[in-house]
């Protein structure tokens, strides 16, 4: 582990948010100017590849990333007016999980699930 790399990682760890390739380089030449976009991205690749991150789709073309913490499964909706993400836990995911297990012999092992539409504050906004 490089300290470009463990820059790198804190930045997303620590970020607060999902953020893309571009976030995560702006961040991180705040704190170490000579970290380029090239090794933003092949730092990615090798901390996906030994699954300390995951790369999130959120129903856009480019990419954002959150740090694997080991907590509760979880999964994103993203607002398609300001595009906050908000993340959730449980409830009908688990239940549609259950569902498909019971209903057809499977054993699911891990799930994505992201919702997109307007948030409480667009829907609000737009009432």
């Amino acid at each position: 582990m490089t300290q470009q790399r463990d820059v790198l990682l804190d930045v997303i760890e620590h970020a607060g948010e999902h953020l893309d390739a571009d976030g995560i380089y702006r961040l991180a030449r705040e704190r170490d100017n000579r970290i380029s976009l090239s090794t933003v991205y092949r730092t990615l690749a090798l901390l996906k590849q030994h699954d300390l991150v995951d790369e999130l789709h959120l129903s856009e073309e480019h990419h954002h990333y959150e740090a694997k913490t080991g907590a509760a499964q979880h999964y994103h909706f993203v607002c398609t007016s300001c595009g906050a993400v908000k993340e959730f836990t449980g409830g009908a995911a688990d239940r549609l999980r259950e569902e498909l297990e019971r209903e057809q012999g499977l054993r699911v092992t891990g799930m994505q699930l992201d919702l997109s539409g307007l948030c409480s504050r667009c829907v609000a906004r737009a009432a």
